[in-house]
């Protein structure tokens, strides 16, 4: 059984050698630039655990692992031309570096040459390996429409928050994990019980990232702290605090987030003054640890030695403990 350095090894290996073509270089060099900037490769990371749960080798995961991968970045590439993002993990965003339109061409290109990696897997596993994926997909544009939806509104019910964030994060990470334990042979039971574990672990993930955008440090987050709340992003933050505010505090809220005056500073600084009064942070520490509780609770079920299902613990404590 391999560990949590090795899959990353292997996978890392197999993304920088997938053998895009040269020219025409304007469509293929953006693509390589996104994943050569590398990130988590959480969803891959996945696909391989689960796989790896219910057998030895691994070998028939990484093309599908790949796909997610790629199709994750093709995302990252149009949502930052949606936020006109001028960076993406501490480099020029696509959109920034080639303009728009090469962004757009080169993400389309992208979600293609993911389906020419699905393409490889077994035959009799295909039709499976595609329903998920094509359903994981669909969500994604979803959580993303949603998100975007948001931005014009002064306040979202929390519901509606966790529903958008388990589109459009969680359930790719679902995805991916359902994906790997097809591969793997897992029964349709196993399969289910992964979703929810994974599920569950995308929820947590993202409630974590909104406390470290506002808790965490440049060093952590790989961007100045605070981003978030200068953009007037929809968070669980801002939505526990907008939920649990009075009038005077909901009002006084909504005013620093549309206040384009203040210094920098200072509007993180009172907005987190707000936060700590509301005891949001507290809110949001229990999400998450409720959230990671549920998917461990669910990979408990998971009908495998104990053995093979920890690199999968593992990580879900890690993910929780990332203030650290």
């Amino acid at each position: 059984m391999y560990d949590k350095e090795q899959l990353s090894a292997r996978i890392e290996a197999y993304m920088q050698a997938l053998p895009f073509p040269q020219e025409p270089d304007t469509l293929y060099e953006p693509i390589v630039y996104s994943l050569e900037r590398g990130g988590k490769r959480l969803r891959p990371l996945l696909a391989a655990m689960a796989c790896n749960v219910f057998r030895e080798e691994i070998d028939d995961v990484l093309p599908c692992a790949a796909a997610i991968e790629v199709f994750h970045n093709f995302t990252l590439l149009h949502d930052d031309i949606m936020d006109n993002a001028a960076m993406r993990r501490g480099k020029p965003s696509v959109q920034r570096k080639w303009g728009v339109n090469s962004a757009i061409l080169s993400g389309d290109a992208m979600l293609i040459y993911a389906y020419r990696l699905l393409e490889q897997a077994d035959t009799s596993l295909l039709p499976q390996i595609l329903r998920i994926f094509n359903d994981t997909s669909l969500k994604v544009c979803e959580g993303q429409q949603y998100d975007m939806d948001f931005e014009s509104l002064e306040h979202v019910p929390m519901t509606d928050y966790l529903h958008m964030i388990e589109l459009k994060t969680a359930v790719l990470l679902a995805g991916a994990t359902a994906i790997g334990a097809v591969i793997g042979g897992a029964s349709e039971e196993d399969r289910g019980k992964l979703y929810t574990f994974a599920m569950q672990l995308g929820m947590a993930f993202q409630i974590r990232d909104d406390i470290l955008d506002s808790y965490g440090t440049e060093a952590t987050l790989g961007k100045k702290i605070g981003g978030d709340i200068l953009e007037g992003k929809k968070t669980f933050l801002t939505t526990a605090a907008m939920e649990t505010a009075d009038a005077d505090m909901r009002l006084k809220l909504a005013g620093l987030l549309h206040n384009r005056e203040l210094l920098d500073e200072t509007k993180i600084a009172r907005v987190l003054d707000i936060y700590d009064r509301l005891g949001i942070r507290e809110r949001a520490e229990k999400a998450v640890a409720d959230y990671t509780a549920a998917a461990l609770e669910a990979l408990a079920g998971v009908s495998a030695p104990e053995e093979r299902k920890g690199r999968l613990r593992d990580l879900a404590a890690a993910l929780n403990g990332r203030m650290h």
